[in-house]
């Protein structure tokens, strides 16, 4: 099997935009919602993307016709860690291929732990982003703002965001969830069983391994009774020797009626 030539390609040719956090072309704009400092001492933030009618962005694991975003806080002031909340995301098929991504509007919650409690933080990011309508276009997105320990009101598009991330494990009910692994001709192929509750058919299984090198075959899905069973292939962006470690293995099943976030597996 051969990449796909976007996974060879990305990143040959980001589009500079403007300090405004506006595409050249207009077609995607960028910023900052400051949200509120938490009682805990972390800031609650968000990254608001906005996209013209009909063009869409991606996910963090954006399927085979997809770009993967890539967010840089380099820059920062008072930054000690950033965590990205993902809300779910919608899946689309793109000239015979599976993406998954948001249409018009994606606001990506971002829990901020400051370097020095009590103080402003001054987050600036840079965000590389692939949108996509008739033809796909990567982006290059700069915003900044300061965010002061004064600002206490929750903003609703950021809780409506976390409030739309997919159930946890626990939450949905997964019961198992075992991996074989087994090599083919140019990387290996993995088989896992999660013992779930249906997230209401149709039912899709995205694998991400936590390591950026690696790519992750578009998978198969089915159920086997209350067991749903998902196949992938994975490969080396270098055709480099590799290995999976079954406990980085992150699976996130998109379902009809809701979305579930599974971490690791045992052998099986």
């Amino acid at each position: 099997m051969k990449l796909p030539a976007l996974f060879l390609a990305l990143g040959t040719s980001l589009a500079a935009v403007t300090a405004q956090a506006q595409s050249f072309d207009r077609v995607v704009q960028a910023e900052v919602l400051p949200g509120w400092r938490t009682e805990s001492g972390d800031h609650m933030a968000a990254l608001r993307i906005t996209l013209n009618p009909g063009w869409k962005t991606y996910w963090r694991a954006p399927g085979d016709a997809g770009i993967p975003p890539i967010l840089d806080w380099s820059g920062s002031g008072n930054l000690e860690s950033a965590e990205v909340t993902w809300p779910t995301p919608e899946v689309f098929s793109q000239n015979g291929m599976r993406s998954i991504g948001y249409t018009e509007e994606l606001v990506l919650p971002v829990r901020i732990d400051p370097r020095r409690d009590g103080k402003a933080v001054r987050l600036k990011a840079t965000l590389d982003i692939g949108v996509c309508r008739d033809i796909c276009v990567p982006q290059r997105l700069r915003v900044s703002a300061k965010l002061t320990p004064d600002l206490v009101k929750r903003d609703p598009k950021i809780t409506a965001a976390i409030a739309n991330r997919p159930f946890s494990a626990d939450e949905a009910g997964v019961k198992d969830v075992t991996c074989r692994i087994s090599p083919i001709e140019d990387g290996l192929r993995v088989t896992a069983r999660i013992k779930m509750p249906s997230a209401g058919a149709p039912e899709i299984a995205v694998m991400e391994t936590g390591n950026p090198r690696l790519w992750v075959a578009e998978g198969k899905t089915h159920r086997e009774g209350n067991t749903l069973v998902t196949q992938t292939e994975v490969l080396h962006g270098n055709a480099e020797p590799f290995m999976v470690d079954r406990s980085a293995l992150r699976f996130t099943v998109l379902g009809k009626k809701h979305a579930v976030d599974i971490s690791g597996c045992k052998p099986g």
